[in-house]
């Protein structure tokens, strides 16, 4: 390489090195803000439903949310996305400050408000954050930031789950004043992407005359066996999630009495999850992807999930629920997530864009209703009341049908990447 061309070599690498960072920045921000919030909804919720509430209070969030959503994509085609953006911020920023003055956590309704008030508030902004960050990017672009970008976010989750953890220890802060946090830290996430927007970040990569992507089509789904296949692997993994964290909050309420007590060490279980995901996606990641691929990276997290389902049945403990709720949401966050993502690069990008829209928005949401769904029955059907450990059966199950999925979508994978 002459000199000139390592000059624009570093030239081209100068802009994408800038553009991460600022969104590694803006996501960490949007993350910080959000976990200010998240441990306090879920204790408030066990304080006054108690962890029996959670499976119904999941199901009431995910039909609010699908609804929402439906009705946002409709302002992203009416508005650009940036303008969406700036205006959800200012919206929920002022939400959460008025939620606050006229919010009284005295009963379950309220506390139940609360939770889906919250779960919508972190869907939406992270939404907007991963679509508006594809628009002004193109596929090489991705494949070389998008890991830290994400990362963005995990660091979030860990600075946010102390923060929080400080903020109701050591001030005068109860955890329902976490809501004021949240709202100035949005405050700042504004300003940071008003910023962005000014300098010429937020400039779409489909823009000036580009083509532009298509609408997410379920029926896209139904056509091909292996989207098919990805979805059903979603499925099981989303039918675990609640499980799992039903029987870890279930712990977690029998454990801590006092609401603060009980926010604070959810807030500080939060910030380890996220630190165990970031070793994880640095360090395990790359290296199970260079050896075993993507499908080696998609079976470490039910089998070591079904491995903790049993041991949490052997010794039903509160390390044992964390370090059960570590295996399932720590790897779904960090070597799931990567590897998941790495199953669409053989696919038409249209036909992926078709599905993985339908997948990641509406069938993500509706997949967690069902999990719900599956833990009112099973309680609904056994006479005795059903402890937090009695459901690790349900859990390794599901690990079961989660793992025979995947044995047929590594067929599936091989041959794509064959045809490919």
């Amino acid at each position: 390489m002459d000199a000139s061309e390592s000059v624009q070599s570093t030239s081209a690498k100068s802009p994408l090195l800038g553009r991460s960072l600022a969104l590694f920045v803006n996501f960490f921000l949007i993350i910080l803000a959000y976990y200010q919030v998240k441990a306090a909804s879920r204790s408030l919720l066990l304080e006054f439903g108690g962890a029996d509430a959670l499976p119904y209070t999941w199901v009431y969030s995910a039909l609010t949310l699908m609804l929402l959503i439906s009705g946002y994509h409709v302002l992203v085609e009416r508005y650009t996305r940036v303008k969406v953006v700036l205006v959800s911020l200012l919206v929920f920023a002022v939400s959460m400050v008025l939620f606050r003055v006229v919010f009284t956590p005295s009963g379950l309704l309220s506390a139940t408000v609360f939770y889906v008030f919250v779960d919508i508030f972190s869907v939406v902004l992270v939404e907007q954050f991963w679509s508006l960050t594809d628009a002004i990017s193109n596929g090489e672009q991705g494949t070389k930031s998008f890991w830290f970008v994400g990362t963005g976010g995990l660091v979030g989750g860990v600075v946010g789950g102390l923060l929080a953890s400080a903020l109701v220890t050591y001030t005068g802060l109860a955890t329902a004043d976490l809501l004021y946090s949240c709202a100035l830290m949005l405050s700042f996430v504004f300003i940071f992407n008003v910023g962005l927007w000014q300098a010429g970040l937020y400039t779409e990569a489909h823009e000036h005359g580009a083509p532009q992507r298509a609408t997410a089509d379920w029926r896209a789904l139904l056509k091909n066996r292996y989207l098919l296949l990805i979805a059903t692997l979603l499925c099981f993994s989303q039918l675990a999630q609640p499980v799992v964290e039903f029987q870890f909050l279930k712990v977690v309420e029998q454990t801590f009495t006092e609401t603060d007590q009980r926010t604070a060490y959810i807030s500080e279980f939060f910030s380890l999850m996220g630190v165990v995901s970031i070793l994880i996606n640095v360090i395990a990641t790359p290296a199970i992807h260079r050896v075993f691929g993507a499908i080696g990276g998609l079976i470490v997290q039910p089998l070591i999930l079904a491995l903790g389902a049993i041991a949490f049945y052997a010794q039903p403990t509160l390390s044992m629920a964390a370090v059960m709720k570590i295996g399932d949401r720590g790897l779904s966050y960090s070597i799931n997530r990567a590897s998941k993502e790495l199953l669409y690069i053989p696919v038409d990008p249209v036909l992926t864009y078709q599905a993985k829209a339908w997948i990641d928005m509406f069938g993500y949401r509706l997949f967690k209703a069902l999990g719900s769904g599956l833990i009112l029955a099973v309680t609904a059907w056994v006479d005795a009341p059903t402890s937090a450990a009695d459901l690790s059966w349900l859990t390794a199950l599901i690990c079961v049908f989660w793992i025979i999925t995947l044995l047929q979508l590594a067929q599936a994978y091989r041959r794509v990447l064959a045809n490919a």
